[in-house]
């Protein structure tokens, strides 16, 4: 792999009538794993269809290996795409779905069928992959999409949010196949509002915020800029008041605040890091099932809002 560019953006712009999506981003983003960082409603999703070549420019352009994307059909077939939306035939089982998918790609019987298997399997799905997608989990739809982007092995995979709906093995799993599909020599575009999952994939960011393109680099120095700021974490866990009792005990949160439904709590850390640590530090030893992990984006909103006042001082 050389390091030429993969996608260049030129005063790439975006309106949705009076609405701006972005505004005058000019980037560069070298071969490997990208992340694409901004908290929701940054322009994320719209940045990703530019580059896909879904959504035309207002002005300037997205361009793919040095060729203008919009229009390029033949560009289309370097790139696979994971949205955030769920588009189905609910009806049809994953298999069935992503032979459908593919063959419209020109495959032969045989080739299709293969793909659409090795997809199941990079993803874990290859137990479900008889089952109807109506039933499907919404972790378990969220792997079916990237299953569809990545079934053809694309030059640039772009996936929009994909730890979304993932349990923690889940969102372990997908981290470790994004890592690999860059070891292959291919190239990742993911984005994300937390940093942390970005972090674990690729040193190499753009942050977004309103539309604007804030920064661009190396993530360490935006980890300088998040200690300032503590990070929320809400968990469902099945004895939430011992859970917190804990996390104090191996002075993991600076604050916890049990939710009123009774089955989980927010815990306020500076340290991440430390804090996952923590958490399956006291799941292994005390045996306590957690069902969900999410992190908040009020921090990375924090610095977000501190980068847009330094930008217009």
């Amino acid at each position: 792999m050389n390091g030429e560019p993969i996608i260049e953006l030129e005063n790439l712009s975006r309106w949705y009538g009076e609405i701006l999506g972005v505004n005058r981003i000019n980037a560069t983003i070298p071969p490997g794993i990208t992340g694409l960082l901004g908290p929701n409603g940054a322009g994320k999703s719209t940045l990703m269809n530019l580059m896909c070549g879904l959504l035309r420019p207002s002005q300037g352009r997205a361009c793919v290996f040095g060729e203008p994307i919009w229009n390029n059909y033949k560009a289309f077939y370097r790139l696979g795409y994971c949205t955030q939306h769920d588009t189905f035939y609910e009806s049809m089982t994953a298999i069935e779905f992503l032979y459908m998918l593919l063959s419209l790609r020109g495959y032969d019987k045989k080739t299709t069928r293969l793909l659409a298997e090795q997809a199941l399997e990079r993803v874990k799905l290859q137990e479900a992959a008889n089952k109807r997608i109506g039933s499907f989990s919404k972790g378990m739809r969220q792997r079916i999409k990237v299953a569809l982007a990545l079934a053809d092995n694309p030059d640039i995979l772009v996936l929009d949010e994909p730890l979304n709906g993932l349990d923690v093995v889940g969102r372990h799993d997908m981290i470790e196949l994004i890592k690999n599909y860059g070891r292959e020599g291919r190239n990742v575009i993911i984005s994300s509002h937390i940093l942390h999952e970005i972090e674990a994939m690729t040193n190499n960011i753009l942050m977004l915020s309103h539309g604007y393109l804030m920064a661009e680099g190396d993530v360490r120095e935006v980890r300088g800029l998040l200690k300032r700021h503590p990070h929320k974490v809400f968990i469902r866990c099945a004895q939430p008041r011992r859970f917190a009792a804990l996390l104090f005990e191996l002075n993991s949160a600076n604050s916890v605040q049990l939710d009123a439904d009774g089955e989980s709590l927010v815990a306020q850390t500076f340290d991440l890091d430390s804090f996952y640590l923590h958490l399956n530090e006291i799941v292994l030893e005390h045996n306590i099932h957690i069902s969900l992990v999410t992190v908040s984006d009020e921090n990375i909103r924090a610095v977000f809002e501190y980068l847009s006042e330094s930008n217009h001082e």
